[in-house]
């Protein structure tokens, strides 16, 4: 199994004051899963294979909605290398 890097940032349209809280179900979901992950100011990055992280990807949609979002943007970056890629040698050095 090849560890890959995906990124998501997810902008749910909901009234301002749910903004936070719909994004915090989010990463209850991601933390659920059992990824390794690193959140960030304006997106989480998880590591783990393609398809799961694909699959938690279409999650979030659903979770976004059923927290009262009519419409979800997201944006997902894929860092995937034949070789494996993980969070900690892009960033470790960075980490106090």
């Amino acid at each position: 199994m090849t560890v890959c890097n995906v990124s998501l940032q997810v902008i749910p349209l909901v009234p301002e004051e749910e903004v936070y809280p719909t994004v915090d179900r989010v990463i209850d979901l991601i933390d659920a899963s059992g990824v390794k992950y690193t959140v960030g100011p304006t997106e989480t990055t998880r590591e783990g294979n393609l398809e799961e992280l694909l699959e938690i990807v279409k999650k979030t949609q659903e979770v976004c909605a059923a927290a009262g979002a009519e419409r979800i943007f997201s944006v997902v970056k894929i860092d995937y290398s034949t070789r494996g890629v993980t969070i900690n040698e892009k960033v470790g050095k960075y980490q106090k």
